[in-house]
């Protein structure tokens, strides 16, 4: 990689997040001149950027904009090489609140960048997820499966993805889509499920969760974001997507035992009627078929379950002051 992306210039965005922000550190450590878009607010904050060593964030050239805004990404676009776009709008329970805001940034959004990436030349990396496929009609679940919008979240990706797909039929916008399973490790914020089992767990008794028998396929950090650096350099710049899942399921259920065995602290788990879906929202099985990353980009995962749990749990036991348990965090 280091001959292919050194001194070129990459611009992230969504650089501020839990996988964003681990892409920035890996870029840089290719010798990849890094631009990281991050959402502006007035108290300057970039996110899980600030976790990155000084030598690193000091030499990450940082861009506060809003994606909605088109002129503050053709902007931050200029004289960039490829683009990977991982700013978005994540939260399920905040789509349920908040739609119209969901659909604006996710949509509106990932338009901006289309439309930047048209006007600049500069490559897309656009970042999909598994929830677009919805509750499983078969397993394991190929890029070829039907799209369910199940969510104004999951609705919002597979509009922006099928924005993609149109921009490069359409311009010949050079772009790949990669499609994440549920990823998971150090950093990540307490709305998603595995930092919330933690979290509980190391900080009480009980386990406030919602559905435990959904079935999901968790992708370690590192894993996810090798996927986005191997697509980068494939040179398949033909609007294909590709799934990036271990193949491997298992129930939220598991999961926490699997946690509560690890930590050693066995919590009671009490289901939580605020934490669940509606009904007809829920997505129930989720299992990846990986077979065509492996193929066309030489993808693999390499951290199974229990070393990427115990890698998860031992940074948030140590920052457990960034974290608060007893919230349920939209």
């Amino acid at each position: 990689m280091t001959d292919k992306w050194n001194d070129r210039i990459v611009l992230v965005t969504g650089a501020g997040g839990f996988i964003g922000s681990r892409l920035v550190e890996k870029l840089f450590s290719h010798g990849v001149r890094v631009r990281a878009f991050v959402r502006y607010n007035s108290r300057a904050e970039i996110g899980l950027l600030k976790q990155l060593p000084p030598e690193i964030l000091g030499n990450v050239e940082i861009i506060r904009g809003d994606l909605r805004d088109f002129s503050a990404v053709e902007q931050a676009a200029k004289g960039v090489d490829t683009i990977f776009h991982l700013g978005a709008l994540i939260s399920i329970p905040y789509s349920y609140v908040h739609p119209v805001e969901t659909v604006q940034t996710n949509v509106i959004g990932t338009m901006n960048i289309l439309e930047a990436c048209r006007k600049t030349g500069a490559k897309l990396v656009h970042t999909s997820t598994s929830e677009v496929y919805g509750t499983a009609l078969r397993v394991p679940i190929g890029e070829d499966h039907p799209l369910q919008g199940q969510s104004p979240y999951s609705a919002s990706k597979i509009g922006a993805d099928k924005l993609v797909e149109s921009y490069y039929r359409s311009f010949d916008v050079p772009a790949i889509t990669i499609r994440p399973f549920n990823t998971y490790g150090p950093g990540q914020s307490n709305r998603a499920v595995i930092p919330t089992i933690i979290t509980q767990a190391l900080s009480g008794d009980v386990v406030r969760l919602g559905n435990l028998d959904a079935i999901r396929d968790f992708t370690y950090l590192d894993d996810t974001v090798d996927g986005f650096l191997l697509a980068g350099m494939a040179d398949l710049w033909n609007g294909e997507t590709f799934n990036l899942g271990t193949g491997e399921e298992i129930s939220i259920a598991a999961v926490a035992e699997l946690i509560f065995r690890i930590t050693g602290k066995q919590a009671e788990i009490q289901v939580e009627q605020g934490r669940l879906r509606p009904e007809k929202s829920e997505v129930l099985r989720l299992i990846s078929d990986n077979r065509k990353a492996k193929e066309a980009l030489g993808w693999q995962p390499k951290v199974g379950m229990e070393e990427g749990l115990r890698r998860t749990i031992d940074w948030i036991n140590a920052h457990l002051d960034l974290y608060t348990p007893e919230e349920y965090g939209l």
